[in-house]
């Protein structure tokens, strides 16, 4: 990944935490990326760049956007509901969010596969993509959002440093 002068770099595994975090403002980033796209070339072909970026968006997702979930639900999430005063509740709304996450992943990437192979797609599919490109959007503002300001500040304050070292040993293998 580039470095760009005057942001905070990524964090590493020793900070379990803070990789959730950048993950996420990749996860916002991408997602624009296939927002902006699908509002602003629909009824023609992509052009060269478009096609570029969708493609690494649609990658991103399958694999970065995948492992994330699964930081998440086999990593933090049992930890956290090992916790007494864990926000039990918040984490099972999350790992729905999660289903209808991969549900529309699984809708976009159809869509743009085969405007990327055909160069176009019909009114129906275009307007499919739009409605589900804006659904997803909504859904991982609200889910950043419920995950950045309740669940890893309790994870923080819950979680001892052995359950944080796991899990960014747990986060290490899934990229190995």
């Amino acid at each position: 990944m580039s470095v760009q002068i005057g942001t905070r770099p990524d964090s590493g595994f020793d900070d379990p935490l803070g990789m959730l975090q950048d993950c996420h403002r990749r996860i916002e980033r991408f997602l624009q990326v296939l927002t902006r796209v699908a509002g602003r070339a629909l009824g023609r072909a992509l052009d060269a760049e478009e096609s570029a970026a969708v493609e690494a968006a649609l990658h991103y997702f399958r694999t970065g956007g995948a492992r994330h979930t699964a930081d998440e639900e086999e990593s933090l999430f049992p930890r956290l509901r090992a916790c007494a005063q864990a926000p039990a509740g918040t984490v099972g709304d999350l790992q729905h969010q999660h289903q209808r996450a991969d549900i529309l992943h699984a809708e976009i990437d159809l869509l743009f596969t085969a405007w990327l192979n055909l160069h176009t797609l019909s009114p129906d599919q275009q307007q499919q993509l739009q409605a589900a490109t804006a659904e997803l959007e909504q859904l991982y503002a609200g889910h950043i959002e419920l995950e950045e300001r309740v669940v890893f500040p309790a994870a923080a304050q819950l979680l001892t440093r052995q359950d944080l070292v796991e899990i960014g040993n747990e986060l290490r293998d899934r990229r190995a």
